[in-house]
């Protein structure tokens, strides 16, 4: 079983732009010797955004609340919606609306411009408001890979199963955002060997997740609480994992001949407590790229030269070319 290092999530939440209200539990930027970029390698950023309400916009027209134009290179941001709607639009044609279980997943590569805001419909109505962005990575030889955008409906993303150990009814079910569920292929494509599962419990039970044992691995509770690995757990945290178990095999199809298991437990009700609300996860696990990073705000490069290039181009009108 691989074993919890460290919970994270004492993160004070801050607006980005106007329109999310965000954790960020893990930052590429950030160097404590026990919790950085090593330890979550592909991955360099998540940004947790915890339920909350939004009136109606007056000016949901002219004013959505969100962020707008601004540029990404050498990674992929992918975000989830739990709860509203995101519309999103970047300058190489990519352009779609996102509601609650839908993921666009946005490959910055060589530079683009985006903006993400509330959707008109959402900002008109109002109403619960929950997502996630996450950042991944992009290796050396796809820095400059060019850009592209994927809309993953809920509808598109395989459902598979989650049951019991024991008497194996279902618990839950996960939805295969990226890599692989035993047989089962997530929908994304990806430049590296990663899994991205969004996980619900809503029947009492202990179901065992296995992951490959050449992965970081982390798992985002972002909605109700559970044991995980025995351990207690509730929402707007981020649980770290021992290091991987195996660091020198690597299969090219995502799949290793050995895996680590992971137990999630959905609590045991006696008689008279009522029924909790479901339990929400969303897990993360992506076999290291190994290589040097340098970052700042919106780009991530290998080199602080390469670094240093891309502020030029952009202050150049280069940025992209």
């Amino acid at each position: 079983m691989r074993s919890i290092k460290h919970i994270h999530g004492d993160k004070a939440p801050h607006w980005v732009g106007d329109g999310f209200y965000v954790k960020t539990l893990i930052n590429h930027l950030d160097n404590h010797a026990d919790f950085n970029y090593r330890h979550t390698d592909p991955f360099l950023l998540l940004d947790y955004g915890q339920p909350i309400n939004f009136a109606p916009n007056p000016n949901y027209e002219s004013q959505p609340h969100g962020v707008g134009q601004h540029p990404h290179k050498g990674f992929e941001t992918v975000t989830i919606a739990y709860a509203g709607e995101i519309s999103h639009a970047d300058s190489a044609g990519g352009y779609g609306v996102i509601q609650e279980g839908d993921v666009q997943w946005m490959t910055a590569g060589r530079g683009i411009m985006h903006q993400e805001f509330h959707s008109l419909a959402f900002g008109q109505r109002g109403g619960a408001f929950s997502m996630v962005q996450l950042w991944v990575n992009l290796p050396s030889a796809h820095k400059l890979t060019d850009p592209k955008y994927q809309t993953l409906k809920r509808a598109e993303l395989p459902i598979v199963d989650l049951t019991d150990n024991e008497d194996r009814h279902a618990i839950g079910k996960a939805a295969i955002i990226a890599g692989e569920w035993q047989d089962t292929t997530g929908a994304a494509s990806t430049f590296t060997p990663i899994n991205l599962w969004d996980l619900e419990l809503h029947q009492s039970g202990t179901t065992t997740l296995q992951v490959p044992n050449t992965h970081n691995v982390l798992i985002l509770v972002q909605e109700g609480a559970l044991l995980i690995n025995d351990t207690p757990v509730s929402a707007g945290n981020l649980i770290q994992f021992t290091a991987p178990t195996d660091t020198d095999s690597f299969n090219e199809k995502l799949v290793t001949q050995a895996s680590d298991s992971i137990k999630l437990t959905y609590p045991n009700l006696s008689d008279d407590e009522q029924t909790p609300s479901p339990v929400k996860l969303l897990l993360l696990s992506g076999k290291p790229i190994g290589e040097p990073v340098a970052g700042y705000g919106p780009f991530v490069m290998n080199t602080q030269a390469e670094l240093k290039q891309t502020f030029r181009d952009y202050q150049t009108g280069n940025f992209g070319k």
